[in-house]
């Protein structure tokens, strides 16, 4: 298969789809893989390694889409990408499509199977693609929250970890997945108090468990997250509902009672956000302030930290890249079942079912179309 690592152009964005160990497996494998140059720079990998990995690098990002069969890449194609997609491509990235009416259109007009890393499930059931850039992200959200907290940045000058005579600062996090259990990690190891809510209490278990009960734990309510949300001084948002947009756990109403200056960090942002009044942001312009309290709300976290990002990301999307490359994106399938949550688009079709309802489109059972 000829396969196309074009770079990345969103706000912010340095890493890239495949490190040149990565690219070496696909050429190894038989296929033939073009590279745009510069592509890994942003994450510290020269046009001279992919190269030396076996690839072949182009000057335009142009030429790798008319070349490439499958397009791997990081993040959703933005609008000067829509025009380079063509019919019958694979394209193989974090889509994030529920809150993207126009790039969904553009996939459906243009019959681009989508296959979407944050959609493909494991024989657990948990999300091993996503998961990677979900302890990142989780990681980083307590980092960036400090970061913002001070006050010559606009916040409310409370060092998380405290001194001896103050309290610590209080971080507030909904959601115990993947997100909420890094942030918590950090956050603990900074020496705040933490707060963590979630709808499962098995979940908030598993947490009591791990930090030894030195946690604070709630069911998720609407009462124990507006009781919560108005006491945080940084308050981190890690809802994730598989495909579909983030709802709405925090709520205007709720951010108004937080103590001016406090931070929110909403890494739900791809899938719309689990604070009503986040809106996506970038690394070059990423808070504002609503009702006195600052919102970090950039849609690639993860993207400011590419060295690390890049190499955990293709550990995790390689195996599935080789599958597909070998046995054409069907077979693939064939061979891993699993690998059809996936696929978000196909055929002219949205394949994803909580992205269909997101967006009020018709859905398509893939079994339908294969």
């Amino acid at each position: 298969m000829h396969i196309g690592l074009p770079k990345e152009i969103k706000d912010g964005e340095f890493r890239v789809g495949l490190v040149p160990a990565g690219v070496h497996e696909l050429v190894s494998d038989g296929n033939a893989v073009w590279v745009q140059k510069g592509a890994g720079e942003g994450s510290g990998f020269s046009d001279q390694e992919y190269a030396a990995a076996g690839a072949k690098i182009l000057d335009a990002a142009e030429e790798v889409y008319a070349r490439a069969e499958m397009i791997v890449k990081v993040k959703e194609p933005i609008e000067p990408e829509y025009r380079r997609l063509r019919k019958g491509q694979i394209l193989f990235a974090y889509l994030h499509l529920a809150p993207l009416p126009e790039l969904t259109r553009v996939l459906l007009e243009t019959q681009v199977s989508g296959v979407a890393y944050e959609t493909i499930r494991d024989q657990y059931g948990s999300l091993p693609l996503l998961t990677p850039m979900s302890e990142i992200a989780g990681r980083m959200s307590v980092m960036v929250g400090a970061h913002y907290l001070q006050k010559p940045l606009g916040g409310r000058g409370v060092l998380l970890g405290g001194v001896p005579g103050v309290r610590p600062g209080l971080v507030v996090i909904v959601g115990a997945g993947t997100v909420g259990i890094n942030a918590t990690k950090i956050a603990m190891g900074m020496g705040a108090q933490v707060v963590v809510l979630d709808v499962d209490l098995n979940r908030l278990r598993h947490l009591d468990d791990l930090f030894f009960g030195r946690i604070e734990t709630h069911l998720s309510s609407p009462y124990y997250v507006a009781d919560a949300v108005k006491k945080a001084d940084l308050l981190i948002g890690g809802v994730l509902v598989r495909g579909a947009a983030a709802p709405k756990v925090v709520t205007r109403a709720m951010v108004a009672t937080m103590p001016a200056a406090s931070v929110i960090v909403d890494v739900a942002v791809d899938q719309g956000g689990c604070v009503e009044t986040t809106r996506p942001t970038s690394h070059s312009d990423p808070v504002y302030t609503v009702d006195g309290v600052l919102h970090y709300c950039v849609t690639n976290m993860p993207g400011a930290m590419p060295r690390t990002s890049t190499i955990a990301l293709t550990n995790a999307t390689l195996p599935y890249a080789r599958k597909i490359a070998a046995l054409g994106l069907k077979g693939a399938i064939r061979e891993d079942p699993l690998l059809r949550d996936g696929v978000n688009t196909y055929a002219g079709h949205i394949t994803c079912q909580p992205v269909a309802e997101s967006q009020g489109r018709p859905y398509t059972n893939l079994e339908e179309l294969l």
